[in-house]
């Protein structure tokens, strides 16, 4: 059963855990708790708080043994869809927008498609057959799975409920059951779920022996600019959508600790939406 407030690691499983105070931001925190902000005022007749504005206590953890830095708190699956279902949509949009001004223009940039997706196709290419029957699991609309338009199916598992673009078809559980994939596809998802560990176990029963598998994450810039920096929970002070951030070694202790073969391992440095980013690239196999 998975914990609420975390005690061990989300990738080896270790319970060393470097532990500093953090906040949970409004706009996560409204969407899944329905909390506001508030202020503390003179008003209130409190003898011992000082007076000022309030937002969500959370902690940020991260392990000594393979580096993982992750929120506290995790989400359940009902939390987890109240802060997913219609991702990015008008509703979500404009309440985004009330505590993040700004975020409209950013969410008009996200809706084209990845302009690093040829690099990532290039990438997996040399490991597939042929045009592959592609699984994407977490892919929203499937606006930036790999191969469109030249596999031989496309299908997206997602929480959000969203219209799919052209050429995708939505399979839920039942029909990943019954069906073959030769790729699947699991991109920027990792770093948004409460059990990363789990969510390969589910993965996997999708996968044949011959299934590619392919795992996208950010190399979060924070963790990047702190490159060396012994404890990396200490100066993490806020929590948004990415409840996980990855170094390498967490990875690779992630993917071994699930039974996966690593085949490829790369940090790709591309652009990403007008900004030069990095992200761990990963293609593994299930073990025979």
């Amino acid at each position: 059963m998975n914990e609420r407030i975390a005690s061990r690691c989300i990738c080896c499983d270790g319970d060393r855990l470097r532990k500093s105070p953090a906040i949970l931001m409004p706009f996560v925190a409204k969407r899944v708790f329905d909390w506001e902000p508030v202020e503390i005022t003179e008003a209130w007749g409190m003898k011992t708080l000082r007076l000022g504005m309030a937002y969500p206590l959370c902690n940020s953890l991260q392990c000594r043994d393979c580096g993982a830095l992750f929120l506290d708190i995790r989400f359940s699956d009902a939390e987890m869809s109240r802060l997913y279902t219609g991702y990015r949509d008008a509703e979500y949009t404009a309440l985004r927008e009330r505590f993040e001004p700004g975020y409209a223009a950013l969410n008009t940039a996200l809706a084209e498609r990845a302009a690093y997706l040829p690099e990532v196709e290039a990438m997996i290419a040399p490991h597939l057959s042929g045009p592959p029957h592609a699984l994407d699991w977490g892919g929203d609309t499937g606006l930036n799975t790999p191969f469109r338009g030249a596999a031989a199916s496309l299908s997206v598992h997602d929480i959000s409920g969203l219209t799919l673009v052209e050429g995708v078809a939505a399979v839920d559980r039942e029909g990943l059951a019954r069906a073959r994939f030769d790729l699947v596809v699991c991109s920027n998802v990792l770093e948004h779920v409460p059990a990363p560990a789990a969510l390969l176990d589910d993965i996997a029963e999708a996968m044949s022996p011959e299934t590619l598998l392919y795992l996208e994450v950010p190399h979060e810039a924070y963790v990047i600019q702190n490159a060396g920096v012994e404890d990396l929970a200490a100066g993490k002070k806020y929590w948004h959508e990415h409840v996980n951030f990855f170094t390498e070694t967490s990875l690779r202790a992630l993917i071994a600790r699930q039974g996966l073969t690593l085949v490829h391992f790369e940090i790709l440095e591309t652009e990403i939406y007008g900004r030069t980013g990095q992200l761990f690239c990963m293609l593994c196999r299930a073990q025979t």
